[in-house]
């Protein structure tokens, strides 16, 4: 299969419509083309482009941030003379003088399919500002990594952050270039908008079920995004981002696994069984022991539960990572009615909220584990219909 960046480097064709125009480039480290080249140098290698400026989004365009709200500065390119303007930084949004310097931006982002990679954000603020300004946008279209299936309650209104770029579930199933569409009709903005579809994208086809397996190397599209496995157990486990849980930052497998040094991990997963056994399907779990070398909980001896889905035992249809980790916490808060579960921080700069809301749009999923009379058909109650619904509204956005 090809993506986005490699038809538009391949057929001279498609970019006819470039020439004669000053382009920019909004990038991140897993911006590379088949042959592992990042996109920005092979563009600058075609004759036929003007290359003016390049973007980097959260973490930067080559990825010199480990954590979340660390910012990155504006510089200029070293090797391409251009100036590189952080869209994490200053500002997140890009200013009138940022927008000057292009005529057309090019966005080659590899997203995680999930709503809280913000990622996601940058993508609406820049169509925001080229249909203010004029500009055109062609996002180079690249796998969603988990997939079609859609899962989460949707974000409600005024809960809107750089973590929630919309009302969409949490597992949205659409790649960037879909995303895309859906913001401009959502939005109603008048926008020169372009996708470059990929060939040969089969999101139902095994192994990969969204990511092509064997085809294509992984590159981390942010530093704790290392593999194919933390992409599909992501949409749940971001939510421990909130939580005082460690989601496995400071370790080798970060948000695969969650633990505390005062967690019984077996009897956590007990616990869940006993629950909703349903809501553990398609993976496989395994109680482990570990230690962050930073982040939560660093040295400190941890008992978690790592989430498999690399290996026969992963069913793509049957696995569902937000119910899966909504459980978690639910098994720990009856085993613990008074365990300290949630982090009050400014996550992502909101502030007098707490990060697990932010996190999922809205108080409902915390409210649901901490009401012990709450359970778990109470909560697919609300989910369900909120995931219905997406996948109505998507339908027309769907390019593959």
């Amino acid at each position: 299969m090809r993506f986005g960046i490699d038809r538009l480097l391949a057929e001279p064709a498609l970019r006819a419509p470039l020439a004669g125009r000053r382009v920019a480039l909004l990038a991140h480290p897993a911006s590379v083309t088949q042959g592992l080249e990042h996109s920005l140098d092979a563009l600058a290698a075609c004759a036929d482009l003007t290359l003016t400026a390049a973007f980097g989004p959260q973490h930067g365009l080559r990825g010199d941030k480990q954590d979340n709200m660390v910012e990155s500065p504006d510089f200029a390119d070293p090797v391409h003379g251009i100036p590189v303007f952080s869209l994490y930084g200053e500002v997140r949004r890009p200013t009138d003088a940022m927008m000057q310097t292009f005529d057309v931006l090019l966005v080659d982002l590899q997203d995680l399919g999930c709503r809280i990679y913000t990622f996601i954000t940058t993508l609406r603020y820049v169509l925001e500002a080229a249909a203010r300004h004029g500009k055109s946008v062609w996002v180079l279209d690249r796998p969603n990594p988990a997939g079609r299936p859609v899962e989460g309650l949707t974000l409600r209104p005024g809960w809107e952050s750089f973590v929630g770029a919309g009302p969409m579930p949490m597992r949205h199933g659409l790649t960037l270039g879909e995303l895309g569409h859906w913001f401009i009709g959502t939005l109603k903005l008048d926008v020169d908008y372009r996708v470059v579809e990929m060939e040969g994208w089969r999101p139902d086809a095994a192994p990969g079920f969204g990511w092509p397996l064997g085809e294509r190397t992984w590159v981390n599209p942010s530093p704790n995004a290392p593999n194919l496995w933390m992409a599909r157990a992501y949409a749940g486990t971001v939510m421990l981002e909130g939580a005082t849980l460690s989601e496995g930052r400071g370790t080798t497998r970060p948000l695969e696994l969650f633990g505390a040094p005062d967690v019984d991990a077996r009897g956590v997963v007990a616990e869940m069984r006993s629950l909703a056994p349903q809501w553990l399907r398609g993976c496989t779990l395994r109680d482990c022991w570990f230690e962050p070398t930073f982040h939560k909980h660093m040295g400190r001896l941890c008992n978690g539960v790592q989430i498999h889905t690399e290996d026969a035992g992963y069913d793509h249809r049957a696995f569902r990572p937000w119910r899966l980790q909504a459980l978690a916490f639910k098994a720990i808060r009856r085993l613990h009615p008074d365990y300290p579960l949630w982090r009050d921080f400014p996550y992502e700069y909101e502030l007098g909220k707490l990060a697990i809301d932010v996190i999922n749009g809205g108080p409902a999923l915390r409210e649901w584990v901490d009401d012990p009379a709450a359970s778990p058909a109470d909560l697919e109650a609300l989910a369900a219909p909120d995931e219905q619904a997406w996948e109505a509204e998507r339908r027309g956005c769907l390019l593959y």
